[in-house]
């Protein structure tokens, strides 16, 4: 993608206003093709002496600003940013209220503006600002339409909305179907030669966008587990793109979904990643992602310690790639100048951390695991999966050894607080909480992030909170039933006509969980299950026996719950009434008859299956 729209920055150079005269018209068309051959200087000198004779016009100023932009290696983001920003002022324009044809006349500047923020990983910025763009689709000559469209399917698919990109897709079709009708009229119209040279030129242009639309197609449908679509769409990808890294990514990755795990390897391995163009082309590291993807392959398939071996190479193959392009640690990534615009979107390593960490918790190493995803959540600090995970890696750093467990024995240190009187009158005072924290100091704050019981109790709240309320997401999902339609294996595409009105109802339907998939409305359920069962296990631990209480009371009351919670929420809910003194409580609560199911498994749909892995493969190199 990088690729893709750094040359649609650069064509911008040649827009030229109605009201130029023959020899502006030729400066624009030299200041262009000095740029198109690297001739950045030679590039500004025309635009300089255009801009003399037409101080006014804008775009003319965009233009220079984006060939010094290219003339400093593309190293100076920020400072492009602020200044398209300014121009954006300048026209007393926003992109809140596209309306009119003057709209469509500063179409080239907001364009660039959703470059710079997909760049910076601003993806919903640069999505309002695509969506303004795509409701003057009609007037933009071809190639800006394409431009537009592609952005937007990209982004799209990184905020896994798949179904948008699917009818941004069918829209792209329509496009190079018409394109092609008009060149082959208005061939005759020019001479033989040119006419056979723009025919060339177009054709090989389309075939491009063709191959880069099977391949967003089959992302698309590996977002919506739609093998059919999908296995169809590989079959045209392979044709068009053949045994390329991108075409063997994509098919590598439709396999691990259908649990060919084994042919899933060998399609990685058979993939030439040493032909793949580096990270100033495409933006993206390919062995990094090949590594990554080997490691989430043995995830599934259970063999976690070859698995966190695959994700170390990928986080120092990552590390190597941010040095080469600049990337350091000498706190320039934060101004977004100093690194070429490509490197900004080639550093994974939040996504690799939070990777490594699900894999660390699942080896049985959960202080390891712990460093991992606290570095993580810095920047999924949304995730409320991410702060269950990390509640989990304090729960099993703080249990009793494997050797006091197999025996069954309670941990005796500490019960004990005192001994009362003497004799017949001698009584045992028991301490109120069964363990006793020596990690924090006295004033210490329990926010401070260490692997204890009372940070996971931090965790476990933060996560309640980023969950929506029941009432809330029940009405979010009848008014999304009512206003659509759509099924949830949608072929074609097509069917949702407000696609990019902005107004779609996926972000109704799914919670948000990067890097992860988003989560489903039954699987945010489940998840608020497991979140209620371990805040109650924590409560017990830090000797809170009302919010212990309270928390099992919750877990028994929600509508679906598999039969273990159920039973935990029982035993914990009696554990908490007995130290309470409310024996009778107690006993109702521990009645056999209460718990006739005790299975592990989550309740989920067909299509829900596999999300709540934590690992998300890196989807394919473009």
């Amino acid at each position: 993608m990088a690729e893709n729209t750094e040359q649609n920055e650069a064509k911008h150079d040649n827009s030229s206003s109605p009201g130029m005269t023959d020899q502006e018209k030729e400066m624009a068309a030299s200041a262009y093709e000095a740029f198109a051959t690297g001739k950045y200087d030679d590039s500004v000198k025309h635009l300089e002496a255009l801009q003399e004779r037409n101080k006014e016009d804008y775009k003319i100023a965009m233009n220079k600003s984006i060939v010094e932009f290219y003339k400093s290696g593309q190293t100076t983001t920020g400072n492009l940013k602020q200044t398209l920003m300014a121009m954006k002022n300048q026209v007393h324009t926003s992109s809140e209220d596209v309306d009119g044809l003057d709209d469509v006349e500063n179409s080239l500047l907001y364009y660039n503006q959703a470059i710079i923020h997909y760049h910076m990983r601003q993806y919903s910025e640069a999505i309002s600002i695509g969506e303004k763009l795509y409701q003057f689709l009609e007037p933009f000559e071809e190639k800006f339409a394409q431009a537009v469209c592609f952005l937007l399917v990209d982004l799209y698919l990184l905020t896994f909305q798949p179904e948008k990109a699917l009818h941004l897709l069918a829209v792209l079709d329509k496009l190079s179907v018409q394109g092609s009708t008009k060149n082959g009229k208005g061939e005759n119209n020019s001479s033989n030669k040119d006419g056979a040279n723009q025919r060339a030129e177009f054709t090989a242009m389309i075939e491009a966008a063709k191959s880069k639309m099977h391949q967003y197609k089959v992302r698309a449908y590996i977002q919506m587990k739609s093998s059919k679509a999908c296995k169809r769409e590989i079959k045209s990808v392979m044709n068009t793109a053949g045994n390329s890294a991108p075409s063997l990514f994509l098919k590598s990755n439709f396999e691990y979904l259908r649990g060919n795990y084994r042919k899933a390897v060998k399609l990685l391995n058979s993939s030439n990643i040493a032909e793949h163009p580096g990270p100033i082309k495409t933006g993206e590291c390919v062995r990094c992602m090949f590594w990554n993807n080997l490691g989430c392959i043995h995830f599934a398939m259970g063999k976690h310690n070859l698995g966190i071996f695959y994700f170390k190479k990928a986080l120092q193959e990552n590390d190597h790639t941010c040095a080469q392009l600049g990337d350091g640690s000498n706190g320039q990534s934060k101004k977004f100048t100093g690194i070429p615009m490509c490197a900004l979107l080639a550093n994974k390593r939040y996504e690799l951390l939070y990777n490594c960490g699900i894999q660390l918790l699942h080896i049985g190493r959960p202080l390891a695991a712990f460093e991992c995803l606290m570095e993580a959540v810095q920047v999924y600090h949304s995730n409320p999966r991410l702060w269950l995970r990390l509640a989990e890696c304090c729960i099993s750093a703080n249990k009793g050894g494997s050797e006091q467990e197999s025996k069954g024995l309670p941990c005796k240190k500490g019960i004990v607080q005192s001994i009362v009187g003497q004799g017949y009158h001698r009584k045992i005072v028991l301490a109120s909480q069964s363990t006793q924290n020596t990690i924090y100091s006295e004033g210490q704050s329990a926010a401070i992030p260490v692997a204890s019981m009372e940070f996971a109790a931090i965790c476990l709240r933060n996560a309640l909170l980023l969950l929506p309320e029941h009432q809330q997401q029940d009405m979010k999902t009848e008014n999304g039933s009512k206003s659509s339609s759509q099924s949830g294996s949608t072929e074609s595409g097509s069917e949702n006509s407000d696609a990019c009105s902005g107004k779609g109802q996926e972000a109704d339907k799914f919670l948000s969980a990067a890097p992860s998939s988003p989560l489903r409305k039954q699987e945010v359920e489940n998840l608020r299950c497991s979140i209620l069962a371990c805040s109650t296990y924590v409560a017990l631990a830090l000797g809170d026996n009302l919010m212990a209480l309270n928390h099992a009371e919750k877990l028994l009351n929600q509508t679906k719950v598999s039969g273990s919670l159920k039973f935990l929420g029982h035993l914990y809910a009696a554990e908490a009434l007995i130290s309470l003194d409310r024996i009778s409580d107690a006993i109702a609560h521990l009645n056999p008859e209460n718990v006739s199911d005790v299975s592990m498994g989550v309740l989920t749909s067909e299509q829900d299956q596999g999300s709540d892995k934590g690992d998300e493969p890196v989807e394919s190199c473009e």
